[in-house]
């Protein structure tokens, strides 16, 4: 399949959903009136129904936090390779200070990444054996090596595992029997019913109860804008 040049890796056969972004002026000029439409066309009533957080979440910050965005990526989305350094870049301009935490969940793009789900259930294995702290160092591995657009060799992935430190043998032993494969389907089905017809798409949610979805991998800038509006509010 061709390659998409948008920045949002989308599910075949689906309709962009995500159109012109609103730029940060747009977004002051509502000043503390935003609206949950206010980084783009994505409907936002979808989003509503985005899982609440729980202990079985991978959260970057503090679960305490003002502002959670909660990010639905594929591993093999080159678009979400992207975005996983603008995240970091967001946590460590905001997370700090426990103003905003990151919270990854997995939507593996059968149709496109047949690997990615492996891969998911790979990150999931590490977080088992080594907790919170695994899981990030090893999506950061797996972003790190992989080429994307399913490019990764499987093979390394007990290769990553043991560059982080864990017993790959036990890895490998709850890669291979499938541990986690329910949980990745889980979050798959959350980040569908929660509006996500691609990847990345990322959910903001606010300690008052607000939501702003948005689709695709926007630069820092963008999502500094959002995240300043939603701390306001």
């Amino acid at each position: 399949m061709q390659e998409s040049k948008q920045t949002s890796y989308l599910i075949p056969g689906a309709i962009i959903i995500a159109g012109l972004i609103i730029a940060g002026a747009v977004m002051s000029s509502r000043n503390n009136d935003v609206k949950k439409e206010a980084l783009n066309n994505v409907p936002s009533a979808a989003a509503e129904k985005v899982r609440p957080l729980s202990d079985k979440d991978h959260i970057l910050g503090s679960p305490n936090a003002q502002v959670t965005i909660v990010e639905f990526s594929d591993f093999e989305c080159p678009f979400c390779k992207v975005f996983h350094e603008t995240m970091k870049q967001v946590v460590d301009t905001y997370g700090k200070d426990g103003r905003v935490a990151w919270v990854y969940r997995h939507f593996p793009l059968d149709g496109l990444h047949s690997k990615a789900r492996k891969e998911a259930e790979a990150s999931e294995c590490a977080a088992d054996q080594g907790g919170n702290a695994a899981f990030w160092s090893y999506a950061d591995g797996i972003f790190a090596v992989t080429p994307s657009n399913n490019g990764l060799d499987l093979n390394q992935l007990p290769v990553i595992a043991k560059n982080i430190g864990l017993d790959v043998k036990a890895f490998q032993n709850c890669l291979d029997s499938g541990k986690f494969a329910s949980r990745v389907s889980d979050n798959l089905a959350d980040a569908i019913a929660s509006g996500g017809n691609g990847t990345p798409y990322s959910v903001i949610l606010t300690s008052k109860g607000d939501v702003f979805p948005f689709s695709g991998a926007l630069p820092f800038e963008q999502i500094k804008n959002a995240i300043d509006q939603a701390l306001k509010n």
